[in-house]
């Protein structure tokens, strides 16, 4: 009787206790994998992987696969995903280019079926992509954010924490943290009142992170005196500085409200 596993294990990857891989999956060498994570079977798992404990990564499943990006020139570049992160059937994650080096995927996260994650971007922790979402390159994504299913995002654009998205969004502006965002194009929709209500933000915070967004989408201001209004008449406080950081450093600049698409 032949006793052989039927995946392929490369002898140089590093597999941490309690992993389990299913039959068909190929493992490449450069890999490393952390204790007790499950691996279905027909997963590729490919050269410059980094995943954490506890994952589980579903069928069909491609993780550091090569970077879709004509300037890659075959450079050493990694795929990272953090620990407790769900991969489901037929998500893609592309390592990094010269440009980062590195893609990366963070902890306690979900990637639903068909989800594609490009070169170089940044996903933070407890995420949720839903299924058949896209993320271009160097996208970045910060923590509890939000993605309905088939949302497709611009390259280079960020994503602040909190944020939830309709699904079947074309996103080419940033979106600034703890806010809804919908229509097509994109527009503010309003803040993330359920999901900050479920993240144990209090009333009083919430209604401080409205009045900012009240401040910066609702009163005729540009973005700039936007800012400096919230920054000279509001109390500073983590969230308050966050957004104005946000704001200040977009590069794309933020999506609009629905007020100035109306008019």
């Amino acid at each position: 009787m032949n006793n052989q596993p039927l995946y392929f294990l490369h002898p140089d990857a590093k597999i941490g206790k309690g992993v389990e891989i299913g039959p068909f999956t190929t493992i490449y060498g450069d890999v490393v994998i952390g204790d007790n994570t499950w691996i279905a079977n027909n997963v590729t798992i490919m050269d410059g992987a980094r995943i954490g404990k506890n994952c589980r990564i579903f069928p069909g499943a491609v993780i550091s696969g090569i970077p879709q990006d004509l300037k890659f020139q075959g450079e050493i570049t990694t795929a990272e995903v953090g620990d407790n992160t769900t991969i489901r059937e037929y998500v893609t994650i592309n390592r990094g280019t010269k440009s980062k080096g590195k893609t990366v995927v963070g902890a306690d996260c979900l990637l639903q079926s068909y989800v594609h994650i490009a070169h170089d971007c940044k996903v933070g922790n407890h995420c949720i992509l839903s299924g058949y979402s896209g993320l271009a390159g160097e996208v970045v994504i910060d923590d509890w954010a939000i993605l309905g299913g088939g949302s497709l995002i611009h390259q280079f654009v960020r994503i602040g924490r909190h944020v939830m998205i309709q699904g079947g969004c074309k996103v080419v502006k940033d979106v600034p943290p703890f806010v809804m965002a919908g229509r097509d194009p994109v527009v503010y929709a309003g803040i993330n009142l359920v999901g900050l209500r479920r993240r144990n933000f209090t009333s009083e915070k919430i209604q401080e992170i409205q009045e900012i967004y009240r401040t910066l989408y609702q009163k005729g201001l540009n973005n700039s005196d936007a800012v400096r209004a919230i920054e000279e008449g509001m109390p500073q406080c983590e969230e308050r500085d966050y957004i104005i950081e946000f704001v200040r450093t977009s590069e794309r600049g933020i999506i609009r409200g629905m007020l100035d698409i109306e008019d």
